[in-house]
């Protein structure tokens, strides 16, 4: 198995040498690393040209107004995860903030006795400097949402749940080249073993059409529901008797995501402007076999398993928390980081509050782009949170060494 491996890695490396757009990096000016003092500067990426901005509490927009004390236990299960990294630097995202320094802030956090919003702002004042992100010279970016759907399901098949919901299969598996060759990609990849080969692991049609070695979790009434549960990652199943399970994402096949909105619209199915995740799923409802077709044009998959978590699980391994959980690009922002989020709702209601980096996403990339989560439901918050397509900025909280202890 390990020569197969090792084979498979070198091809990979071989491969890649003949690609024209494989280039080498050009030299870049090495910023300094950030340091445990008053005005932490993080090391940060040369593409896209990225900078921090210094700003003081009271000047970021609606910092007065934020009920705080709501992101204080999405935080503290963020502090419990940072504090057993081991990385240097939290996240090991391309802003390089001393895991250490947000292990301190994280054990005078558990330190004090916080019950009340003024004390978590005293905290937070005492032990954080705000800087504005800025790329390519603008502070603004794109910040859409996501929530977790709702299904009904049942623990056993029938004529009307007929659906299946597979947890993780039992035959695939996943590799990291630069495990076998540091001056490989540190790339995740998924495949399966057909007579010792290594195989791409199957495409969604490929699992919809054949039996996969993957177990059953929950049986769906409804294709569509389902494709929406993967989409957002996880769902709440309320099964015939009335009581409800929590679905939450376990893996995937490895194949690239395509969105179902970005398939009806070069289709010309919908039209520029409709493409919201109400308008996609009734439009799916009402062309149930057009949709099965075009549904299976993103080859990607998502497996899930039964959670007894208080909410979905996201990166950061902690239940997601609604209006207080920010999905981000990770190679950029480190997850588990404070952040000041300033944009607007689906209904250009102004969102000034604090969220904490817990999760991410295919579509989520680039310095300055987050995915806000709205919540847990049906219809209602899909409405919602399937409109919020809105400009906005952000400010990252940053440790800082001199704070005085809360």
């Amino acid at each position: 198995m390990t020569r197969l491996f090792s084979l498979f890695a070198l091809l990979l490396l071989l491969a890649s040498c003949g690609k024209e757009e494989q280039k080498q990096p050009r030299d870049t000016e090495e910023l300094p690393q950030i340091t445990m003092d008053k005005s932490p500067r993080p090391v940060l990426p040369p593409k896209p040209k990225v900078r921090l901005q210094d700003y003081q509490f009271k000047d970021l927009p609606g910092w007065k107004n934020d009920n705080l004390l709501e992101a204080l236990d999405s935080f503290k299960l963020s502090c419990a995860k940072i504090m057993q990294e081991k990385n240097t630097y939290l996240s090991n995202s391309e802003l390089r903030i001393p895991t250490a320094a947000y292990q301190l802030a994280c054990q005078r956090l558990f330190a004090a006795d916080i019950t009340t919003a003024a004390e978590f702002k005293y905290y937070l004042e005492s032990n954080f400097l705000p800087f504005l992100v800025i790329a390519d010279g603008s502070d603004q970016g794109k910040f859409t949402s996501y929530y977790e759907a709702a299904i009904n399901a049942s623990q056993i098949q029938t004529a009307l749940y007929r659906y299946p919901i597979y947890g993780k299969p039992s035959d695939l598996i996943e590799f990291n080249p630069k495990d076998f060759d540091a001056s490989l990609p540190d790339k995740r990849l998924v495949g399966r073993i057909v007579d010792q080969k290594l195989l791409p692991y199957f495409t969604r049609e490929e699992i919809e059409r054949l039996q996969i070695k993957a177990p059953v979790i929950l049986w769906g009434d409804s294709n569509i529901d389902i494709n929406i549960m993967q989409i957002q990652g996880s769902a709440v199943a309320t099964l015939p008797d009335g009581r409800t399970l929590r679905v939450s994402y376990a893996d995937n096949n490895g194949h690239p995501f395509k969105g179902i909105g970005s398939i009806l619209l070069e289709k010309g199915y919908l039209k520029p402007g409709e493409v919201s995740m109400g308008n996609i799923k009734k439009w799916l409802a009402a062309h149930p076999e057009i949709a099965e077709k075009e549904m299976r044009e993103n080859k990607r998959f998502i497996f899930h398993r039964i959670s007894s978590a208080d909410g979905p699980i996201g990166a950061h391994g902690v239940p997601l928390h609604a209006g207080r959980s920010l999905a981000v690009d990770r190679s950029y922002i480190p997850l588990g980081s404070l952040i000041w989020l300033e944009t607007t709702g689906p209904d250009r209601e102004k969102i000034e509050k604090l969220v904490v980096a817990q999760d991410i996403g295919s579509a989520i990339k680039g310095p300055v782009r987050g995915d806000y989560f709205w919540g847990s439901g049906k219809d209602d918050v899909l409405e919602k949170a399937g409109r919020m397509n809105s400009a906005g900025r952000y400010f990252i909280l940053i440790p800082q060494n001199r704070a005085n202890q809360p």
